[in-house]
């Protein structure tokens, strides 16, 4: 018989995204220094080279690859590329934050039913890229017609909680 419930695998939250790079130290320094994640233990049985990182409610796995010299290197700031993106409280900050940086990125804007929603796109060291929006006025409506609750700043402070504990807990 179907299922007809709406998480049929009884899913709760993202827990992590993986991604292959160059340079682990690298990427973990991008990880760490430009988006503010927390390296935090890997499991000591892995005998390959990686690092994970946790912030904003999710990990990030970085793996070394095992030929880093023929990975594809993307230039090109692609919006419609595969990427990861974050909700920010001000896109006029981390703007000036990544020119300050030196780091290139895309302007892009959606517009839905007069509801603007500012994007910011730039790559990581392995040409992954990231997207940083303020996204959470543009409400999440279900193709079945429900209304659903828009992205929440809510959750803002209980992220930042969960990071100053992450830190306590990496220091100790």
């Amino acid at each position: 018989m179907k299922e007809t419930t709406g998480n049929p695998l009884h899913l709760k939250s993202l827990n992590h995204i993986s991604h292959l790079c160059k340079s682990v130290e690298q990427s973990v320094d991008f990880y760490e220094n430009v988006l503010g994640f927390v390296p935090i233990r890997r499991p000591g049985s892995f005998d390959f080279d990686g690092a994970w990182l946790y912030g904003y409610g999710i990990g990030i796995h970085l793996l070394q690859s095992e030929d880093p010299d023929n990975m594809p290197k993307k230039t090109e700031i692609n919006p419609k590329d595969n990427h990861i993106s974050f909700q920010c409280e001000s896109m006029g900050a981390v703007e000036k934050k990544l020119k300050e940086m030196g780091i290139k990125h895309v302007r892009a804007m959606v517009e839905e039913g007069g509801i603007h929603v500012d994007q910011l796109f730039f790559h990581d060291p392995d040409g992954f890229m990231i997207e940083i929006c303020n996204c959470d006025s543009l409400p999440v409506i279900p193709l079945a017609g429900e209304v659903a609750r828009s992205c929440s700043r809510v959750n803002l402070q209980m992220i930042q909680h969960n990071q100053q504990q992450i830190k306590q807990v990496v220091q100790q």
